[in-house]
């Protein structure tokens, strides 16, 4: 039950070409910085990657963006990346663009064993164009299927070496999500603790979830958009 590896290198050190990757975080909190990096130093090509949205022009997954490794982004929101921007209109990058809460129902409905769902978020759109639509309790409805990964790299406050995982505020979104949809999932903690020190009750994941967990290193935790006022 001891899943620890020593750092994102021997944790990360089958990800192959062409894979499929979910990658936690909301905006740049709760990024797997470590897992970013390491899989820029590889320099793995032809990626997929689902994420909420992929980072910045310099920063979170916009990294791997910038060296030309993602084939195709499956997001809810791009707007804050230039390098994603110019290579969508160039038709260098492919995109899915997805709603927010579908995209996080689709992640849960991965990591469920739920094979699709209805949901009314869409009708009537170009999410909608080439799909079946139901009425279903009066509403109408596209059809949505899970996501699943080949692996998910997530980033937690805490976590002991059987992987159980407590998050912290913001960075608790979709982290969770995609942990449970990974065949293969690598946790990055900024604290690892032995088994036993996490209060059951404060645990937000599973170890059963988690299947790689190594204590980060170096987190320089980014703000997206510095926001200031003047002094009075």
């Amino acid at each position: 039950m001891n899943k620890v590896y020593p750092d994102a290198q021997a944790a990360l050190h089958d990800v192959f070409d062409g894979a499929t990757i979910l990658a936690g975080g909301f905006g740049l909190s709760g990024n797997p910085e470590n897992c970013i990096r390491e899989l820029a130093r590889r320099e793995v090509m032809g990626l997929t990657i689902v994420s909420n949205n992929c980072g910045t022009t310099d920063q979170g997954l916009g990294v791997l963006l910038a060296q030309g490794q993602v084939k195709k982004m499956v997001a809810s929101y791009v707007g804050e990346n230039k390098v994603f921007e110019k290579l969508f209109l160039s038709g260098e990058l492919e995109v899915e663009l997805c709603p927010q809460g579908t995209l996080a129902e689709r992640l849960r409905a991965g990591g469920a064993g739920i094979e699709g769902f209805y949901t009314p978020t869409g009708y009537g759109t170009q999410v909608a164009e080439g799909k079946e639509t139901r009425e279903i309790g009066g509403k109408h409805c596209v059809p949505e299927h899970a996501i699943r990964g080949d692996f998910a790299i997530v980033k937690a406050w805490k976590g002991d070496r059987w992987g159980n995982l407590v998050f912290r505020k913001t960075s608790r979104n979709f982290n969770p999500l995609v942990a449970q949809a990974g065949k293969i999932t690598v946790a990055e903690v900024e604290e690892l603790v032995e088994v036993g020190e996490l209060e059951p009750d404060q645990v937000h994941l599973p170890s059963i979830y988690v299947q790689r967990i190594f204590q980060g290193t170096d987190y320089r935790k980014p703000i997206e958009q510095r926001t200031t006022r003047k002094r009075s």
